[in-house]
């Protein structure tokens, strides 16, 4: 296994594959892969079988062994956090992860599944919330997912920015600033935003953002429409902080039963 990390793991180490183990997931390209998971077996053994699946993966045992890896020059596709981890919970690495300016989509590893935990999980901006017992196979398929819907064409260069009305978008780092002012949104919320504000003045449904918050066909809440509550929790988050900062703020609108837009020219709030 070729890696940029130095922190050493614990599993066995890459095997090679007959063309058997593998199957369709050789062809994919390889994805680098980070796992943060304090128990010793599941740690070597969802190691092995994600390499199995055609994966690249560097472990850890905590989230402070972590840290000082990317703080060392580390690299990786992706991250995946146990929740439970010692002295850092893997809720509490996330936040910590992007003040260290480390950007990579997060999943969330749990065996306590339910719909307060996978909020939680969102509100701290993972991407995703895999319970265990789904198996290492659905893991890998939503990871890919993740990845996949996250290759887009580049249109801006690193220093540009996305500017509607007194919004700005930094769209290299993730960043919203509201009148000069940083929005502090997560990152499921600043994909929100942009979302909403590149589609300026037309409604999105709350499929469609769900859809930016996890991926195209995930599948969460309860009932056929459950995701909406998600969707209605989040979007509140967003207008909170920003009116935070002003609390005339009104630029995201509702359409009852359908879903959002960004206004072009909201009427202050009276």
């Amino acid at each position: 296994m070729t890696t940029s990390f130095n922190a050493p793991t614990t599993h066995a180490g890459p095997r090679i594959g007959t063309g058997m183990g593998r199957g369709r997931e050789e062809l994919q390209q390889t994805v680098r892969l980070v796992l943060v998971e304090d128990d010793d077996g599941f740690r070597e053994a969802a190691a092995a079988e994600l390499e199995d699946l055609g994966f690249e993966v560097e472990c850890f045992a905590e989230g402070a062994a972590l840290l000082d890896a990317f703080a060392n020059g580390a690299s990786a596709d992706v991250i995946v956090l146990d929740w439970n981890l010692p002295t850092l919970s893997g809720i509490d690495l996330i936040p910590r992860l992007r003040r260290a300016g480390v950007l990579l989509p997060v999943v969330l590893l749990t065996g306590r599944s339910t719909p307060n935990l996978e909020n939680l999980a969102l509100d701290h901006g993972a991407l995703d919330f895999v319970d265990k017992t789904r198996g290492l196979p659905i893991l890998a398929k939503r990871i890919r997912l993740i990845l996949d819907s996250s290759k887009k064409p580049e249109v801006m260069r690193a220093d540009e920015s996305l500017e509607v009305g007194l919004l700005q978008l930094k769209t290299r780092v993730c960043r919203a600033s509201w009148n000069g002012a940083d929005v502090g949104l997560t990152l499921t919320e600043y994909k929100i935003v942009h979302l909403l504000a590149t589609n300026l003045g037309n409604h999105l449904t709350y499929r469609a953002v769900y859809d930016t918050m996890h991926h195209t066909g995930f599948i969460a809440g309860s009932g056929e429409d459950g995701y909406r509550t998600n969707v209605r929790s989040c979007i509140k988050r967003i207008r909170n902080k920003f009116r935070a900062l002003d609390a005339n703020f009104a630029c995201i609108a509702n359409y009852p039963s359908f879903g959002y837009r960004w206004e072009v020219d909201p009427l202050p709030l009276g």
